[in-house]
């Protein structure tokens, strides 16, 4: 059984607790941008154990009677196609996921926003499509200026060309199918529209990672950084948190970055109107930003803390330079943050309950996101300087890639394999699981099927206590796919990936016991941690992620062909 180290409900709890005493100083009005996933947080329930990762719904849906739901996606990434990588899906697909997955919820959308919107044709049929469904769509334009020309953005030429969403909960959320959405935008320009009809609503955003409350290099705020090392994130000390309350708290580079000319964005919008010294605002909020771009540039090492009371922003030059316009805010009651932190509404750090559990769930995490890295490097994906940056992080912890049970385990089945005269032209693959009760059995590949085939059906033979001389498969009906393979769709092998062969094991089933019970065992493989020596075949892949298992892999070809079908 899973040890826990994060309760479920005692997050639920305080999170919920904090929206709503959030809302309240807004007027009873908020958008709540949602950071990270929505659902299907995989992330966190690894680092996190015990975290569920659907959470985030089971909260949404206690506060159903509450909330109105706006989904964005960028029109340049349905142009492009981008992939979702968790799901391998673009995101215009993913979108439509994520409103099934919401309905299966109980929880129904009120509209999708098209970000950024310049007419892309992709854009266009999707729209059509949505709205042939019944899905209201909205368009957001491209904003010149955005964010820095303040006067443009805060304006009829800026915020305010872009369509309004009526909503009429207390709670509007804004979530999106991945990052670089145009969630913030999104928020921003529906308060922009509220202000203008005299309605004080607000702002904040639902964080989960970094935790604020938590030591900069803590397992989990490393294992989130490098979980963004792909776009180039890191944490750091929040300079404007520090500076106003003498308090260390934990954020990234990017909120930090923006923070300033974000804060005179919302005083803009909640100001009824605003100082004539728009000039020495916009002076101000360059050189905030320049200041705290100084100060994220003081990279992660362990004298973070000491380089960012270099580098204290004075809130106070922001604030002199609108000092009518607070005047204004104070009247009207409307809360401004002082930082970042402020900002977000995080409260995952109080559902721990077994740190030293989680830190050692989150080094494994640093393991598995370094092996995710290289493989993608070396299928010409990721960059040199992202799998550089996960060794770093690790180096900082003390942390080995063999410190994974799993690996050196794989390794030495493919070592055994080439010395047994087993594998397949050429090639000799080991993988390795390790089941729940800490048992780890391995596969190796052959001219019959491959390492993962060898390895699920090991491991649900040991699960069933079968022994290891019984055959799952029917020999019948392993010779009739060879000859599908190599008689008719003419494949240069013949070997049984994972697809085939639970496949293969679903037909035993039906004549074979044995079989059927065996097959009972693979939900008991679910988020089982396995390490192949070699990059799993595309239907390899596809079984692996349908059986739920934790993969990594050394980042060698399982074939000699550039093209593996």
């Amino acid at each position: 059984m899973q040890k826990i180290g994060f309760d479920n409900e005692k997050y639920l709890k305080e999170q919920t607790e904090a929206i709503l005493d959030r809302v309240k100083k807004f007027d009873n009005k908020l958008y709540l941008e949602f950071g990270g996933k929505l659902c299907y947080d995989f992330h966190a329930a690894r680092v996190l154990p015990g975290y569920d990762p659907n959470v985030k719904l089971r909260l949404l849906q206690s506060l159903k009677e509450k909330i109105d739901i706006i989904l964005c996606i960028f029109a340049g990434d349905i142009e492009r196609g981008r992939i979702r990588g968790d799901f391998g899906i673009t995101y215009d697909i993913a979108t439509l996921k994520l409103i099934d997955d919401l309905r299966k919820w109980g929880l129904d959308i009120i509209a999708v926003v098209i970000t950024r919107y310049t007419g892309q044709q992709s854009a266009q049929n999707f729209k059509n499509k949505l709205e042939r469904r019944g899905i209201k769509v909205y368009l957001h334009f491209p904003i010149e200026g955005y964010p820095t020309d303040i006067n443009t953005v805060c304006s009829d030429k800026g915020f305010g060309k872009n369509e309004y969403i009526l909503t009429n909960k207390p709670i509007v959320i804004v979530t999106a199918p991945g990052p670089n959405s145009g969630k913030l935008s999104t928020c921003l320009s529906q308060l922009y529209h509220e202000h203008k009809r005299g309605i004080n609503a607000g702002y904040a955003k639902f964080e989960t990672f970094p935790i604020w409350n938590l030591p900069l290099k803590h397992p989990v705020n490393v294992a989130y950084e490098a979980a963004t090392a792909d776009i180039g994130d890191f944490n750091l000390v929040d300079p404007f948190h520090l500076n106003r309350y003498n308090e260390i708290a934990i954020n990234y580079n990017r909120d930090v970055e923006s923070f300033p000319i974000l804060k005179l964005i919302l005083n803009r919008i909640t100001a009824s109107t605003y100082s004539s010294s728009t000039t020495a605002a916009t002076s101000a909020a360059t050189t905030a930003t320049a200041a705290a771009a100084g100060a994220t540039n003081t990279n992660t090492n362990t004298n973070t803390t000491t380089n960012n009371n270099k580098n204290k922003i004075d809130n106070e030059v922001i604030s002199q330079s609108w000092s009518k316009k607070n005047t204004l805010n104070q009247a009207k009651n409307i809360p401004m943050y002082n930082s970042p932190t402020d900002m977000g509404v995080n409260r995952a750090g109080f559902g721990i309950i077994d740190d030293a559990l989680v830190q050692q769930a989150a080094k494994q995490e640093l393991i598995r996101r370094y092996f995710r890295y290289n493989t993608e490097y070396v299928l010409g994906i990721e960059k040199k300087e992202t799998v550089d940056k996960v060794l770093i992080l690790m180096e900082e912890l003390g942390v080995k890639v063999t410190d994974r049970e799993v690996v050196e385990v794989a390794r030495q089945a493919a070592t055994e394999a080439e010395k047994k005269g087993k594998g397949n032209d050429g090639i000799f693959c080991g993988a390795a699981i390790q089941l729940n009760d800490g048992k780890i059995i391995t596969g190796k590949n052959s001219k019959l099927m491959h390492a993962a085939s060898s390895l699920i059906l090991n491991a649900v033979k040991y699960l069933a206590n079968i022994p290891d001389e019984i055959y799952l498969l029917s020999p019948q009906v392993i010779n009739q796919i060879a000859l599908l393979k190599k008689g008719i769709f003419k494949s240069e092998s013949e070997s049984l990936d994972l697809e085939e062969t639970l496949i293969a094991l679903a037909i035993s089933a039906t004549t074979n016991h044995t079989a059927e019970i065996a097959m009972s065992k693979l939900k008991e493989l679910k988020n089982c941690e396995v390490h192949m020596t070699h990059i799993p075949t595309p239907g390899d892949d596809v079984g692996l992620k349908r059986l739920g298992v934790n993969l990594t892999t050394d980042g060698n070809f399982a074939s000699r062909n550039l093209f593996i079908n």
